[in-house]
């Protein structure tokens, strides 16, 4: 018998379909081990040497794995073809050699590009040994990530509170964004015109044409740049008698792109299917793994982790005949079109993306919702790039008036022959506005008469956020990363809330923003481009077997260490003086009234600057405590420096005659009742604007919490408040979410009667309703507990009934699988995730407590009595022992 080992129970359920019963199929469920999260795993003063460690599920594993060999006298491993996928491989050998499981039995490891039966017995006809060159290659990142964030994030949290961590690619990743973002603040805004006009030759439709000359002077876009010479222009145009002066048509060839490698899928899905980086790669993996098509579970694309545009001959001799049939044979080029990747440091190890058979047309497969789309997306572009290019037609017409000293130009583009645009057209990130209007054919000197003409007024706009796809596509441009982690790097940056997304696109946080600023001050050579590229380069070079991994890595250490060492020796202080430097344009703007923008509002004598405090940055004053001015890192439009130093006034209480103030703190805008020590404070709900904010308003806020009344049966008073979490009713230890501020402010005692009660119904911690299951996906195919995607408090999460697995925010619970289900409940009891709730956990360990009602009480007694004996003896004999832990489990 043979065992092979994979890395997902998805991709050995169908595996084992294609090898018949002479083979056993395991999975691995990704790596059995990793280096633990602490100091010392990586040591350099020992030739960097590596410490392993398997997590509990990962032991299971290899257990299973282990037993299965006993029964076996071959290894196969058959996990991915990529460095990961030779790593987990590693990783098994060397765990079951530790076991001593292996026992001279023989071992080879197989690769295939699709799981297909014929891919899938083709591979295991051609074995081979594990490739160390990429292990090696592995064992050079692995450590130098955990070099990186093990050296530096400590060093983040003793001098900068609140970051949470620096990683080798992520750091620079972030860097792009924030530097985006800083040349966006800095733009200025050009203003322009553009003048148009109507023109009509004779008996043919209307021309749209440009100013192009004005004053005998050409003119470029931006020329025009007020309304008294627009409106010289419209006088000129208007008073001109136009000629067609040149035609010229030029033949354009438009050739099809490369299939997809992983960035440029990822870029693809992000323009037109609007997906993340995660989603695409989830939605790829479960095509790559398998459906089911007729009883037979077959893989759809390739290999989705590459960065090769190159395709297997079979697949592009297959692809022209699907071309031929469907299109005709104008449509397929006389050969066939081979591609080379132009990425920096493309590896080109495996084929591109592309369909196992592109006989198999999206429509004719029932594939769910991401699956569907994305299937339809690697399809169309496989066979585009196979298709005949598409031929166009660009037209430019001049027209001059007759003292030639005004001139208009039309643009003009028409296909005529679509090729693969008959299928596929490339998305752009930001397109530009392109003439794709058909010209009427002119000859030179017919007349043109004006049908109407017009100015208009724009302003230049700032380059663009980067969204996903941009930014995937900077970072392979620069060479920094692989592609297989971009989606990885993006999602650890939105976790660490280093930045957020507004409509699709990366805007910097102010805690990326300092993390960053700090980074490029202390550890500068660290995030920038070329250094960053060059170590992806040399990391290359060890996968290729030209570089020592360990002589990498000393290389890289000796400057690191040192750098770190030095920081160390820096004060807080002079931290904060660096970044109020580095961030002063975007913390103390100038506030447009030619006072020093970081002259304390409050005390006009101290000056503002970055303090440190429990939750993270802020801005204070210098002459702190005597002056206590603070205020979020950015201002805001209500910040103090737009408000008298005494806050705006809002009005006096009507019982108290005390004064009501609009202020802005380090936390946001509040309203504050009064002076002293601890005076009475709200904060503005989200959505309150602090401009219209009124006395009534801000009364209403601080009247929270208010007593509702009592509860008509217990007498326990009801309160309604604003809390962390949004409003909210309470009675003793039972709280209920209120609907809006408003419910809040507004609700009385019958309905918080009906809301309490309801939510105290539907049981939980605190009279927290049950949650609610928003998709059955199922039994665990291994211990047969139900999986449920849950609605909770704090999102939606996957659960068996023991462990709960958060969903990743851009993963859509409707979009959850079996497969996807284990592997993230895998990944939490791996981590020492969450169990069962705590009420049940406090319950089981007391035997007291929770014994069945046929168990006496003086057995439990007895029980009870036996650790105490134990004390008295410490030397008690193994029997005894067992006799009484059989005992205790009686």
């Amino acid at each position: 018998m043979k065992l092979v080992v994979v890395e997902s129970p998805a991709k050995a359920k169908t595996i084992n379909k294609y090898l018949g019963q002479d083979y056993t199929v395991l999975a691995s469920y990704g790596h059995v081990r990793d280096l633990p999260a602490k100091d010392g795993s990586v040591r350099p003063d020992e030739d960097f040497a590596l410490d392993w460690e398997m997590d509990p599920q990962g032991a299971k594993r290899m257990r299973d794995i282990a037993d299965a060999m006993k029964g076996a006298d071959h290894l196969i491993l058959a996990t991915d073809p990529d460095r990961e996928g030779e790593a987990i491989s590693w990783h098994v050998l060397e765990a079951l050699n530790q076991k001593k499981a292996l026992k001279g039995k023989a071992v080879e490891r197989v690769t295939f590009n699709a799981i297909t039966k014929d891919a899938v017995l083709r591979a295991m006809a051609a074995p081979r040994a594990i490739d160390m060159e990429l292990v090696n290659a592995y064992l050079a990142r692995r450590a130098l990530d955990y070099l990186v964030g093990f050296t530096l994030s400590p060093v983040l949290w003793r001098k900068l509170p609140g970051a949470r961590s620096a990683g080798r690619v992520q750091s620079v990743a972030l860097r792009l964004i924030c530097e985006r973002e800083i040349e966006i603040e800095a733009f200025k805004p050009q203003e322009y015109w553009t003048v148009e006009a109507m023109l009509r030759a004779d008996g043919e439709e209307l021309i749209l044409a440009r100013l192009a000359m004005l004053d005998g002077i050409k003119l470029k876009r931006l020329d025009v740049t007020d309304k008294a010479m627009a409106d010289r222009a419209l006088a000129a145009i208007r008073a001109g008698r136009f000629t067609v002066a040149e035609v010229e048509a030029k033949p354009l060839k438009r050739n099809p792109p490369p299939p997809f490698t992983t960035s440029t899928l990822q870029q693809e899905a992000a323009r037109k299917l609007g997906f993340s980086a995660t989603r695409t790669m989830q939605a790829a993996q479960r095509l790559y793994e398998g459906v089911d098509i007729g009883g037979e579970t077959v893989g759809l694309i390739t290999y989705m982790r590459t960065d090769g545009v190159q395709m297997a001959e079979e697949a592009l001799h297959g692809l022209r005949r699907v071309i031929e049939r469907d299109f005709g044979a104008d449509y397929v080029p006389e050969k066939p079109r081979r591609y080379t990747s132009k990425a920096k440091n493309a590896q080109e190890a495996h084929e591109a993306i592309r369909p196992t058979d592109p006989m198999r047309k999206p429509g004719s497969l029932r594939l769910e919702g991401d699956m569907a789309r994305l299937y339809d997306l690697v399809w169309k572009r496989a066979m585009a790039s196979q298709m005949a290019a598409a031929t166009l037609e660009r037209t430019t017409l001049d027209f001059l008036d007759e003292a030639q000293r005004t001139g208009l130009r039309a643009t003009g583009q028409v296909v005529l022959f679509p090729g693969y645009f008959a299928l596929y057209q490339e998305g752009q990130d930001d397109a530009e506005d392109e003439e794709s209007r058909r010209l009427p054919r002119l000859r030179l000197g017919e007349a043109a008469a004006l049908d109407h003409a017009k100015a208009d007024q724009h302003f230049t706009e700032p380059p663009p956020r980067f969204g996903e796809a941009s930014l995937v596509k900077k970072l392979e441009e620069l060479g920094i990363g692989r592609p297989s982690t971009y989606a990885a790097t993006l999602e650890k940056l939105r976790e660490r809330n280093y930045v957020r997304m507004e409509r699709n696109r990366f805007s910097p946080e102010d805690k990326g923003r300092m993390v960053t600023a700090f980074l490029e001050n202390f550890f500068k050579k660290y995030v920038e481009y070329d250094f960053t590229a060059d170590l992806e380069a040399r990391l290359d070079l060890v996968s290729a077997g030209e570089l020592e991994w360990k002589d990498l890595l000393r290389a890289f250490w000796t400057d690191f260490d040192a750098t770190v060492r030095g920081i160390a020796e820096l004060r807080v202080t002079q931290v904060l003086d660096a970044l109020n430097e580095s961030l002063g344009p975007h913390i103390f703007p100038d506030r447009g009234n030619g006072s020093e923008p970081r002259q304390c509002p409050t005390c006009s004598t101290g000056q503002l600057s970055l303090k440190i405090g429990k939750f993270g940055a802020f801005i204070g004053c210098s002459r702190y405590p005597e002056c206590r001015h603070t205020r979020q890192l950015a201002p805001s439009e209500d910040a103090p420096d737009a408000m008298p130093a005494e806050g705006k006034a809002l009005g006096a209480h009507p019982e108290s005659g005390e004064a009501v103030t609009l202020r802005s703190g380090r936390f946001g805008p509040y309203v504050q009742l009064g002076e002293g020590e601890k005076p009475r404070r709200a904060s503005l709900p989200k959505g309150w604007d602090g401009a219209t904010l009124d006395l009534a308003q801000a009364l209403r806020l601080l009247s929270l919490p208010r007593a509702v009344g009592a509860h008509p049966d217990s007498g326990e008073m009801i309160l309604a408040g604003l809390g962390r979490f949004g409003p909210y009713l309470q009675m003793g230890k039972v709280y209920a979410n209120l609907p809006s501020v408003e419910d809040a402010l507004e609700i009385g005692l019958n309905r918080a009667v009906v809301v309490l009660e309801e939510k105290k119904a539907g049981g939980g911690r605190g009279g927290r309703g049950a949650p609610a299951a928003l998709k059955d996906l199922g039994p665990h195919p291994q211990t047969e507990k139900a999986l449920r995607v849950m609605s909770g408090r704090y999102g939606p999460y996957v659960s068996d009934g023991t462990t709960h697995a958060t969903l990743p925010r851009t993963l859509e619970p409707q979009a959850v699988t079996l497969e996807m289900a284990v592997l993230l409940i895998a990944q939490k009891e791996a981590a020492g995730g969450s169990k069962k709730p705590k009420s049940t956990r406090k319950a089981a360990p007391n035997a007291a407590k929770s014994k069945p009602p046929l168990v006496k009480a003086k057995s439990v007694k007895a029980v009870k009595a036996a650790p105490g004996k134990t004390k008295a003896k410490p030397a008690k004999s193994r029997d005894a022992k067992s006799k009484a832990a059989k005992a205790a489990k009686a």
